[in-house]
């Protein structure tokens, strides 16, 4: 296969790894999750490859699961993303940093000013992945109720409005700093916003420049219709878990298709799977690596791993037989009808889809360098995706093996850079730097 497309690599980096059983690897680092050293370590190993970013998921709930799993956890304790990745960003030049905000219990103001201040102290290499939360644990630790689903959406929404429109406060060239005249800046760059919406209300002006990217760039995850809808209008940047190569084209080719009706290039956006990533000097070996690590799975963290795909505890089913009526969920709906098709289409009792689950049932790579590399360049040519947002299976030898082996199979075929080809995280996707919206030439 040739291809003259490039992949876009992401390292999705909290938890350090998804899968539950990585902690208890051999050789592992245990608590690789919260040791800044390691992951200053790790971070550097990554931008040595070239990779596009370092990803943080985020969630605001300790208590989401029952604590039989959760004491097995080894997410339990995790570094606040904005503050790990403005300590990261002091030690890295070139590799992207994307931090998690929701926009259902946060406010616009806040994630507006930490985004551009991000932005600034990392010369532009910051991104800001949107999620709407739907843990109802999350909304008890903010004094609220859960937000419904199509609710939740639509606040998002109007979020993504004010948060663009705050970093649209000042224009580029506001801040002239004439010493001699005493003018620090012109109050005629200066747009105070005035928002008023159904969910939201904002004076502005954001009280910090312009970021170095115009805009961080915007990252995205919802699979769901309304999430895929929000993509489309919104973001540059979408983390998806299709299970398939044929799901993963059903779901480029939708997103790319909706973005010209809302007037977007689909250029400017990079689709990028979540791969699990395994490899070994041969695909046997690397099955019993996988294998190795599954087993490491305990039943209690899969039971409770099951119950918050489900929306329900997963353990007052019978666990030998099937899953009985599942009620539709307020959570994440495509992470629900994942677990419920992955049941049904292999007839998995709940001990067996919970024990799927419980390690990791996405999309998964095992084999070779040239045997990833061969389906990671299927994906790109046959327009399943624009790269990937590689999850490893452990830290750090599941890194370091991707990085010593796979990264230069990749750079062989030509389709993986060996120099990043800009400064900002913008110009290493291909993106454009947004225009101002209430201000010519920025």
């Amino acid at each position: 296969m040739t291809s003259q497309k490039q992949l876009k690599l992401g390292a999705f980096m909290r938890p350090v790894s998804i899968h539950s059983g990585a902690w208890r690897y051999p050789g592992a680092w245990p608590d690789a999750n919260f040791n800044l050293q390691h992951l200053k370590r790790l971070i550097k190993t990554l931008e040595k490859a070239r990779f596009d970013a370092f990803f943080m998921a985020d969630h605001l709930a300790l208590l989401n699961m029952p604590i039989e799993a959760l004491k097995r956890s080894h997410t339990a304790t995790s570094f606040e993303p904005f503050t790990l990745l403005s300590a990261l960003s002091q030690v890295t030049e070139h590799i992207g940093l994307i931090a998690t905000a929701t926009t259902s219990y946060d406010e616009p103001f806040h994630v507006a000013r930490r985004f551009a201040s991000l932005d600034h102290l990392s010369n532009g290499r910051a991104a800001w992945n949107i999620v709407t939360t739907s843990n109802p644990d999350a909304a008890l630790n903010f004094g609220k109720t859960d937000i419904p689903h199509t609710d939740r959406y639509a606040r998002a929404r109007e979020f993504y409005d004010v948060v663009t429109g705050l970093w649209d406060s000042w224009a580029d060239d506001a801040f002239v700093r004439d010493v001699q005249s005493g003018l620090f800046f012109d109050p005629a760059r200066l747009h105070t916003l005035d928002y008023q919406g159904e969910h939201l209300s904002v004076r502005g002006p954001l009280h910090i420049a312009r970021p170095v990217q115009g805009w961080p760039v915007i990252v995205q995850a919802g699979a769901s219709e309304p999430g895929r809808q929000l993509a489309a209008e919104t973001a540059e940047v979408i983390f998806v878990s299709p299970g398939t190569l044929a799901e993963g084209r059903e779901f480029y080719a939708d997103v790319k298709a909706r973005m010209p009706l809302v007037g977007r290039n689909p250029d400017h956006l990079k689709i990028l799977p979540g791969a699990l990533v395994v490899v070994g000097d041969t695909v046997e070996e690397a099955r019993q690596m996988r294998a190795h690590l599954d087993s490491l799975v305990h039943e209690e963290t899969a039971l409770g791993l099951l119950s918050v795909a489900l929306g329900v505890d997963a353990s007052r089913f019978d666990l030998d037989k099937y899953l009985p009526p599942i009620p539709e969920t307020n959570g994440s709906k495509s992470i629900q009808q994942r677990a419920l098709a992955l049941a049904d289409s292999e007839q998995l009792t709940v001990r067996q889809l919970a024990q799927r689950l419980g390690g990791y049932a996405g999309l998964s790579l095992v084999g070779t360098a040239q045997t990833i590399a061969d389906e990671m360049q299927t994906w790109l040519d046959e327009d399943a995706s624009d790269g990937f947002n590689i999850m490893f299976p452990w830290l750090p030898a599941g890194l370091d093996n991707f990085v010593d082996k796979v990264i230069p199979e990749l750079q062989r075929r030509g389709i993986f850079r060996r120099e990043y080809e800009g400064t900002t995280l913008r110009e290493n996707l291909g993106l454009p730097r947004p225009a101002n919206r209430f201000f010519e030439a920025g």
